[in-house]
């Protein structure tokens, strides 16, 4: 291996790893860089470049954690079937209301398929045919359990095992320069749909608390020069750029720029209102990092709470306002810009909720649940068809389409990849996206 790939692969080893590797800088033997790119090389095939990918595109991934009931999202309340299984729970029909909760909001005049009442936002956006409803979404032999559904979802592997999905797509198309801001998680913990083989993705509870050790080499203190005006400054006159130390303090001087600009970016003001609440914040950060023209391909950003065992009406009516406010605002932000057609919005649920009610006012966990889309580029509306309450895979929704289908449509007919080589198999696209 070249020393240009040597250190190209060594830099990406880092990245992967994290700043951590700071401390050892002073002592790290030469063997370590040199190994990192032996270590890497069998990384090197699954990098090409892929034509036609679309550069400008951008995909952001909200995930509602603890398994949003789906039921009481997209409505059948033209279904007598799901009022008899939900005789505390259910939404009524458009134009009526069950204690202090108004009837669902319909869609058509034809499905008796409606939204949840607090989904105003999303409503909104439905009637502007910027989004869409793909409804059935599961997989087969469902498993019920939090983790390990959130796992077949993150890998697109039934069995749970392997790099995440997302990060496999990076694996597949960065042709070996991927940049430090290329995927952001906004949240405590980087999740593993984002991590890949060769690129981890930058995560972050908040741009405040976002600063990189690197930061602290820049002896001129200035942290808005890029690496060569600041290694000009005097940070790298005394380091052997061949050296351990050189290859970690250029990395370090790299992240630094990289968090200075997203703080910077985040810092200014929106150019819509946004709602408050935790998603709302994170699609904001999203929102300024997107105006601010980084190269970033793939955001992440959650919601939590879905688990609704019990008491499930308050708790999920407040969930639901959250959500379909902070996807509207997302979008108005999105079309100030001008950025509303290269970003695609995905919003998905480990699992849905089951058919019947239970004793404690709530749902147990389920299969099946719709997913969303919203952008300029999906095909609007109610896709496909809602699945029956009557024929069951043991109490629970039966899926019609898989999720990995959908996620071959993003891949393919969003950003431009190879769907095969990254899921490890064909599936059958999802029509979902608007294709020439």
């Amino acid at each position: 291996m070249s020393d240009h790939l040597t250190n190209q692969y060594s830099r990406r080893l880092f990245l992967q790893h994290g700043l951590g590797f700071v401390s050892l800088a002073a002592t790290a033997p030469l063997f370590i860089q040199r190994s990192a790119g032996g270590m890497l090389m069998p990384f090197a095939g699954l990098l090409s470049s892929v034509p036609g990918v679309p550069e400008d595109h951008v995909l952001v991934v909200v995930q509602l954690g603890g398994g949003n009931d789906g039921l009481n999202t997209v409505i059948p309340y033209g279904d007598s079937t799901y009022y008899n299984a939900r005789p505390a729970l259910a939404i009524a029909e458009p134009g009526q209301s069950r204690g202090n909760q108004q009837g669902a909001l319909k869609l058509d005049d034809k499905s008796g398929i409606g939204l949840n009442p607090n989904l105003t936002g999303l409503k909104e956006l439905m009637d502007e045919g910027v989004a869409s409803i793909v409804q059935g979404v599961g997989y087969p032999n469902p498993n019920r359990s939090h983790f390990t559904s959130m796992d077949i979802w993150h890998t697109a592997n039934t069995d749970a095992h392997g790099n995440g999905w997302i990060g496999r797509y990076f694996d597949c198309t960065c042709n070996g320069t991927p940049v430090p801001e290329g995927a952001v998680a906004i949240g405590r913990e980087s999740p593993l749909a984002m991590q890949g083989s060769i690129q981890k993705p930058v995560s972050f509870e908040s741009a405040e608390l976002f600063r990189w050790l690197g930061e602290d080499l820049a002896k001129d203190g200035s942290l808005k020069k890029p690496y060569d005006e600041i290694n000009r400054g005097g940070s790298l006159d005394n380091v052997d750029p061949d050296s351990q130390l050189g290859f970690l303090t250029r990395t370090a001087l790299d992240a630094q720029v990289s968090s200075e600009r997203i703080r910077a970016a985040v810092a200014k003001r929106p150019l819509v209102a946004y709602p408050g609440g935790n998603l709302s914040r994170q699609l904001q950060t999203v929102g300024a990092m997107i105006r601010d023209g980084m190269k970033t391909r793939v955001y992440y950003v959650s919601l939590g709470g879905f688990d609704t065992h019990a008491n499930q009406t308050p708790t999920h009516a407040n969930l639901m306002r959250q959500l379909g406010d902070s996807l509207n605002a997302f979008y108005k932000d999105m079309k100030a810009q001008g950025n509303s057609g290269r970003v695609l919005t995905m919003v998905f649920s480990e699992f849905g909720r089951r058919v019947t009610q239970n004793a404690s006012g709530g749902t147990d966990h389920g299969c099946a649940a719709p997913m969303y889309f919203i952008g300029e580029q999906v095909k609007p509306g109610l896709l496909g068809t809602h699945p029956s309450l009557t024929d069951l895979d043991d109490g629970d929704l039966r899926f019609s389409v898989d999720f990995r289908s959908v996620y071959s449509a993003v891949l393919e007919d969003w950003m431009g990849a190879p769907a095969d080589k990254i899921l490890g198999k064909q599936f059958k696209k999802a029509k979902i996206i608007k294709t020439a």
